[in-house]
């Protein structure tokens, strides 16, 4: 066969076959791949057959003979009317550009005919490189920061489709593909079907899967940073108000890591920046590329002007006869001297500029020569307005000061004499401490029996269990803290709140609460009930204020419980997230 002679050998006798393969596959191959177009021509089926309500779909990877790259490239049997919805599906993916997703290059519905070329239902996608989620977490677990990375940038590209409407579906680790690059992609977009909250949900088991490894036939206890623990279990969780409201939220939370300590400024810009968006920051307007014209960089110090020479100007658009609608040019483009003054000391002492003249706001009197002073500036009826107001209103506010001094003197001197002409009297002392009556007095401190966490919406992970003992040891010095969230101080939005719940072994009436805390700011509610067990609504609020130093919350009026609930609501920032602690708590009885 000659150099110029095409090669006709039907495209599916001459796939290649991977190691092991039988040729049962090519047969099939042979079969399904009869209505493709030329121009694709089959290497090898990639994946399983996926079922579908309307039919069954397989994955190829291909060579296009006109670009000549590989391509994925997958077929809908029957072709025609039963694959309509998902073209119509990939066709609103063909408009993403995101590296988190294969590319959609071309589809078609086909007519049905498999013996014709273009008879078959296809989706041509970019071929994504790589190891397959599945391979590599056959080897294990991922560490916390790989799977942040890895579930946060595919949840950025799943977060694009939604906002044009489209579910993608197709989320398994056999789709999910490691570049070599670093980045993530998944293969097979979309799928035949797809819902946005089955999105959330398959994320979640991703991140699961990522955080366990995949061990067929073994249980797997989910374990790891309790902000990913608490993530899986809102993104899988079916209960109302319970679940994650979208895939960007998801993203959003991925990218806010918790650490032991501080993150450094590399680090922070690798979590929160892109690299394009990083360098964009970085840039600053006086470097020479962002002056495309050769303009020169600004200088480093003020500008002296010669007296003889004029600022340098704007340019303006040349004022012509024919008025202008307003905000017809924008507020940098008008001529400073084509506006007369509508009112106050310049009006009428305008006159439009000659050729040959500089701007009349720059004329004689009112240049470098003669600066403005406060006398030239000013006309003789506002400058006697002005001298007015400077001297009448000290004079005003020294004669309420003395009227007030005499008013306070004469009622003082008043009420002290009648004390000295009374023989025997003396003042009566205040009876009350609190001006306003409302808070309970506070006895005696209660012993506090035993401490817990108290955590409704956690992960099964309290925290920081084993040091509430601390919070009532009678020791300031020792404290029990909650666990550092990032991104909020509302707990990274994880949760409403946290507590501990203390039991005083018996109902005891109660009058005030006082907390000891390193953390100013952070807001608390107290909290009391007769069970340690309940829904946080079951515990009814007795006070609520913000915890500073040495904080006393008295309540209103005496209640009666046994155990008392110290709920934090709000957290203050603490090195590299937020968190609160509480050192010392102290129950005072009534009276």
């Amino acid at each position: 066969m000659s150099g110029h002679e095409r090669d006709t050998t039907p495209p599916p006798e001459r796939s290649r076959r991977r190691p092991g393969e039988n040729r049962g596959s090519t047969v099939s191959m042979t079969s399904t791949t009869t209505g493709l177009p030329d121009r694709y021509r089959p290497l090898d089926q990639v994946g399983p057959d996926e079922p579908t309500p309307t039919g069954v779909i397989q994955c190829w990877r291909a060579k296009d003979r006109v670009l000549n790259r590989d391509v994925a490239i997958r077929v809908h049997t029957p072709a025609g009317p039963a694959a309509h919805a998902w073209i119509s599906r990939a066709l609103t993916a063909g408009g993403l550009a995101t590296p988190a997703l294969a590319m959609v290059y071309d589809a078609s519905e086909g007519t049905g005919d498999p013996q014709t070329p273009g008879g078959a239902a296809y989706v041509v996608n970019e071929w994504i490189d790589g190891e397959t989620l599945a391979e590599r977490l056959a080897r294990g677990p991922m560490p916390d920061r790989e799977a942040r990375t890895v579930l946060r940038r595919l949840a950025e590209g799943v977060a694009e489709a939604h906002r044009v409407g489209l579910a993608v579906g197709g989320l398994t680790p056999d789709n999910v593909v490691l570049r070599p690059n670093g980045l993530v992609g998944l293969r097979a977009v979309p799928a035949a079907t797809g819902t946005v909250d089955g999105d959330i949900a398959a994320l979640g088991a991703l991140l699961e899967a990522c955080l366990t490894g995949l061990a067929p036939g073994q249980p797997r206890r989910l374990s790891g940073p309790s902000d990913l623990v608490a993530l899986v279990r809102r993104a899988k969780s079916t209960e109302p108000g319970q679940g994650l409201s979208s895939v960007a939220a998801m993203a959003s939370l991925l990218g806010e890591r918790s650490r032991p300590g501080p993150l450094t400024p590399a680090a922070r810009a690798e979590e929160t920046d892109s690299g394009w968006l990083r360098r964009l920051r970085d840039r600053r307007p006086d470097q020479e590329s962002d002056h495309p014209g050769g303009a020169p960089a600004a200088q480093d110090g003020p500008v002296r002007l010669d007296p003889q020479t004029l600022p340098p100007v704007p340019p303006v658009r040349p004022v012509t006869d024919a008025p202008l609608a307003p905000g017809a040019v924008g507020g940098d483009t008008v001529a400073a001297g084509s506006v007369a003054p509508a009112a106050g000391a310049y009006a009428g002492a305008y006159s439009a500029p000659r050729d040959d003249e500089p701007l009349g706001v720059l004329d004689e009197g009112y240049g470098y020569d003669e600066p403005f002073t406060g006398e030239n500036d000013i006309d003789e009826d506002g400058a006697q307005r002005h001298k007015l107001v400077v001297v009448g209103l000290p004079l005003l506010a020294l004669l309420v000061v003395v009227a007030l001094a005499w008013w306070i003197g004469d009622k003082v001197l008043s009420v002290a004499g009648e004390v000295d002409q009374t023989p025997g009297s003396t003042p009566q002392a205040s009876a009350s401490a609190d001006p306003t009556g409302a808070a309970v007095a506070a006895g005696e401190p209660l012993s506090i029996a035993s401490g817990d966490v108290y955590d409704p919406q956690g992960d099964g992970d309290p925290d920081n269990d084993e040091d509430v003992p601390l919070a009532f040891d009678g020791d300031p010095a020792t404290a029990w803290s909650t666990y550092e969230y990032r991104g909020s101080p509302a707990f990274g939005n994880l949760k409403d709140g946290l507590g501990i719940m203390l039991d005083l072994g018996s109902a005891q009436e109660l009058a005030a609460v006082t907390l000891t805390s390193p953390s100013a700011g952070a807001t608390v509610e107290i909290r009391t009930g007769d069970a340690p067990d309940g829904n946080l609504d079951s515990f009814a609020v007795a006070a609520d204020g913000e915890l500073g130093g040495e904080t006393e919350l008295a309540f209103e009026e005496p209640v009666t419980a046994r155990y008392v609930l110290v709920w934090l609501t709000g957290l203050v920032e603490s090195g590299g997230g937020y968190s609160a602690g509480i050192a010392e708590v102290s129950v005072q009885a009534a009276g």
